[in-house]
């Protein structure tokens, strides 16, 4: 058989030759060439190696098959010719051994296949399997020889019309369990099975599940109401407290209600602040889910029955959005009762004579009084920035004569450990003499109190003395 091409074009060919390729849409003929010799000859060349090859000769690749297939420069042309010493027609010879070189090719791939391969008859007999079949099945039963041994057992009904069924296979080597899904296809009278591993995913669907467990079991513990609802609007996921916090039944949540239906029984419930407007309900209910989605959504509710819950809504995977649910009315309440306690501590201090003002131990001014503004001209709640004993010291030595006990009052306040009452007095511009009281208190706080000489006069124990 011999081929002449003018490049990657067909000049002329054999009639015999002219079998051997395998011509598709939109290839050149040199294409086709290597479609139908390119298997049964490796090494053939691409069009664009053809001008640096002068003389090549590939020999068959399969082993019996003596065809030798030789290349020719001639110029711009290439000659192709294919040898062939078997007495039988070049072409059925050439025909029979590309059949048999994808007969191989099938066979390897099929026999070396990395996952369980069988084939049984219409009598329900194994009548061939695979390398990966056969090592199952001595890992089972500790030999392969019979062919009839069962390794996966399943009813072929289950699998039929291409469907597949997941098959256990118990090990004896170890007495574990390996799980396989089993594929059938009909060939005629025989159906061929396939059986792939997927232990992998057994093992993720468990741990999936145990996780959904946990997670399940930890909702159910905490105080805070959840109410996840999916992708559609649904309610997916709820815990106890939710049934707690809001009195709706166990029965209607389960019943997965969407956002809408759960917002309007909360409504009925009272455990939503009354609408001020029952014409735009829906409207509100709708941005609050667009907030919610977005993450943005936290709002304090005041509920006319006394309690106060903050919720916040918040987006998960998938389009899913959580709302929760948290009462805080004990927080709010003991938040109202230190704030009044604050408010009649600062109103008590606030009728002293004397001027009172305390600094942290970092000589952070934290408290002082309304005869402490008076007599300083000084406002430390209106100052954005903390207010320490250097910037008061500077306050006071513009008002008062120079002293050396300022300096002595900067080093109290930020000394740290064991410090004793002192006291001294000073000289103010404008209120004359005046005396410092310099006393430790709690949490290493340092209260100066500012007194008035007067006031010390008029005091009981000035009359006694």
């Amino acid at each position: 058989m011999s081929l002449l091409f003018d490049g990657v074009d067909l000049h002329h060919a054999t009639p015999e030759a002219e079998t051997t390729l395998q011509r598709q849409s939109g290839k050149t003929d040199w294409q086709a060439l290597k479609a139908g010799l390119g298997a049964r000859f490796p090494g053939l060349p691409d069009a664009a190696e053809l001008p640096n090859v002068e003389v090549l000769t590939l020999p068959a690749a399969s082993h019996g098959d003596d065809a030798v297939l030789r290349l020719h420069r001639e110029a711009e042309m290439t000659r192709v010719e294919l040898d062939d010493t078997t007495p039988a027609d070049p072409t059925a010879q050439h025909k029979l051994s590309m059949l048999q070189f994808e007969l191989d090719t099938l066979r390897l791939a099929a026999t070396e296949a990395p996952y369980p391969i069988w084939l049984v008859d219409d009598a329900k007999t194994i009548c061939w399997r695979n390398t990966a079949y056969r090592s199952l099945q001595a890992a089972m039963h500790g030999t392969d020889d019979d062919a009839q041994t069962e390794v996966f057992h399943f009813t072929p009904s289950d699998v039929s019309g291409k469907t597949s069924v997941r098959v256990p296979v118990k090990m004896d080597r170890n007495g574990t369990t390996e799980w396989y899904t089993v594929t059938a296809t009909e060939a005629g009278t025989s159906t061929v099975f396939h059986a792939v591993d997927i232990n992998a995913v057994i093992q993720a669907e468990v741990a999936q599940r145990n996780f959904v467990q946990t997670l399940a079991k930890t909702f159910a513990q905490l105080s805070i109401g959840l109410a996840i609802f999916d992708r559609n609007g649904q309610l997916a996921l709820f815990n106890p407290a939710l049934v707690d916090l809001t009195s709706l039944p166990a029965e209607f949540l389960s019943g997965r209600p969407d956002m809408l239906s759960f917002f309007d029984r909360l409504r009925d419930n009272r455990v939503m602040p009354e609408p001020k407007n029952y014409g735009s309900w829906r409207q509100e209910i709708s941005e609050m889910i667009n907030a919610a989605s977005h993450g943005s959504y936290h709002e304090t509710w005041n509920l006319d029955t006394g309690h106060t819950y903050r919720v916040s809504g918040r987006p998960h995977p998938d389009g899913a959005i959580a709302f929760l649910i948290e009462d805080i009315t004990a927080e709010i309440s003991l938040t109202r009762n230190f704030r009044a306690e604050l408010e009649l501590g600062q109103s008590l201090m606030d009728t002293f004579d004397d001027a009172l003002v305390v600094f942290s131990s970092a000589g952070v001014l934290t408290f002082c009084n309304a005869a402490y503004r008076e007599m300083w001209k000084l406002d430390p709640d209106n100052s954005f920035a903390d207010v320490t004993i250097v910037d008061s010291l500077q306050a006071w030595q513009e008002k008062c004569a120079p002293d050396p006990a300022w300096g002595d009052m900067r080093d109290y306040v930020m000394k740290c450990g064991e410090r004793a009452a002192w006291d001294v007095d000073l000289k103010h511009h404008d209120m004359g003499p005046i005396r410092a009281q310099v006393s430790p208190i709690a949490s290493g706080a340092t209260l100066i109190r500012f007194t008035e000489f007067a006031h010390i006069a008029a005091s009981p124990v000035a009359e006694l003395t």
